[in-house]
């Protein structure tokens, strides 16, 4: 599987893909985890403590404060698996683990088969490295 850390980290939890591409800047509440943007075909899924799968962010250089806010308050997803590399998101998570210490992996997927693939499993872990991306299935 090949793959590029834009986040270095560890987490582990359940996979949730999104349909479409989520703005965390008004689609998205850091108090409840939960996608609030009505017109998301997720609306409502709550995100916290997910391995998040979705192509790509959508938007508004805001969004970064928000998901650095949700990784402080707990309510983040574990980690975030893009298939398109996005700084915005990448940002976010960046300084929460400089500010807070708290690690959000984000990670590029370079294969759209991969990246099904991962959207399949019911939970995953990841270990984003600066060498290396290592996603495997819990035992």
């Amino acid at each position: 599987m090949s793959a590029r850390a834009l986040v270095h980290g560890r987490a582990a939890g359940p996979v949730l893909r999104l349909d479409d591409p989520l703005s965390f800047w008004g689609g998205f509440d850091s108090a409840s985890g939960k996608v609030i943007d009505r017109f998301h075909p997720q609306h409502g899924a709550c995100l916290s403590g997910a391995i998040l799968l979705m192509e790509r962010g959508r938007g508004s250089s805001s969004g970064a404060s928000v998901l650095a806010e949700a990784i402080r308050l707990g309510t983040a997803p574990a980690a975030i698996l893009l298939l398109d590399p996005d700084a915005i998101i990448a940002t976010g998570a960046l300084v929460a683990q400089m500010l807070y210490g708290i690690d959000c992996p984000v990670v590029a997927m370079n294969d759209r088969s991969d990246w099904q693939a991962l959207a399949a499993r019911a939970r995953i872990t990841i270990e984003a490295g600066p060498d290396a991306v290592r996603i495997t299935e819990p035992a």
